[in-house]
């Protein structure tokens, strides 16, 4: 996702994050923009159905948050633009359940990793395909209910022991940002309240996440609208801290610094995207921001 380099998943990042301001395909001062970007991601859809732009070492990360907006987006559009995006999502949530459906070990099932064919799964990848699927579900996509209670099933075994936040795979060690992503998965899907979610929320609340951790605009994404799914205490007492936080960290010509730690190849729109998309939750004008 560097700034030099097109990308479905900075391009979608983008998108979203000026409809998390309020702005529309098609409206207003960047409506036309918008479009743009929304056609030129579907046009990079490949024959199978994978929404990448290039190679990539780990395709499925892009073709999730590629879907992920197509869902957020096709109820905002309209003519043949609508028809377009329509017909993408759909091509691409059979790609999404296809990669959930290849064998696994069990400790492994429901979940998603960086290709089609993995045979493993951890809870970065599998966070944006379920995001997705239910945005998809949302706007009248066919999507099994049996293939959403296998990804909870799995986000729920990366909780770890005694619901202490959420690790990476299956058994491994809690972060801030994996926590966050644990807890939005399963907020999506109605699960607000488990004691997974609820001892993920509580470790937040004991470790939360700083300014220059691994993965920091991921973890501000996924822990900023996973708390505030959750509400109550955990958002009252988290997002003032995180919003100044990032406030402080903004340029003068708006943008957020390159992140560090993991993020460093990902380029500013990707960091600025994501800064944008924690910080207009309240707003709720992305359908996935709804409680």
């Amino acid at each position: 996702m560097q700034d030099n380099r097109e990308s479905t998943a900075a391009t979608s990042l983008a998108v979203m994050a000026f409809m998390a301001g309020g702005h529309v395909p098609g409206e207003g001062a960047y409506g036309e923009r918008l479009s743009r970007g929304v056609a030129w991601v579907i046009r990079q859809q490949k024959p199978n159905g994978l929404l990448v732009s290039r190679n990539s070492r780990g395709p499925m990360y892009s073709h999730g948050i590629a879907s992920l907006m197509l869902g957020e987006v096709v109820g905002m559009l309209d003519g043949k633009l609508a028809d377009s995006a329509e017909d993408a999502l759909e091509k691409a949530i059979q790609v999404t359940l296809k990669a959930q459906n290849i064998r696994k070990p069990a400790r492994f099932d429901g979940g998603w990793r960086y290709q089609l064919t993995s045979t493993d799964s951890d809870l970065s990848v599998t966070g944006w395909q379920l995001l997705a699927l239910r945005a998809a579900k949302n706007v009248g996509c066919d999507v099994p209910a049996e293939n959403i209670d296998r990804a909870v099933s799995y986000v729920k075994r990366c909780s770890v022991r005694g619901n202490n936040g959420f690790g990476y795979q299956v058994g491994g060690g809690p972060s801030p940002t994996r926590t966050g992503t644990g807890i939005l998965a399963l907020a999506v899907c109605g699960d607000h309240q488990s004691e997974e979610v609820m001892g993920a929320a509580e470790y937040l609340l004991r470790t939360p996440l700083r300014e220059g951790q691994s993965f920091f605009y991921y973890g501000a994404y996924y822990c900023t609208v996973g708390l505030f799914k959750v509400g109550g205490k955990h958002w009252e007492q988290t997002h003032p801290r995180m919003f100044d936080m990032l406030l402080r960290m903004q340029n003068v010509d708006g943008s957020w610094p390159i992140g560090r730690h993991g993020e460093s190849s990902a380029g500013r729109v990707y960091s600025t995207a994501m800064a944008v998309l924690a910080l207009a939750v309240e707003y709720r004008y992305l359908p996935i921001y709804q409680r």
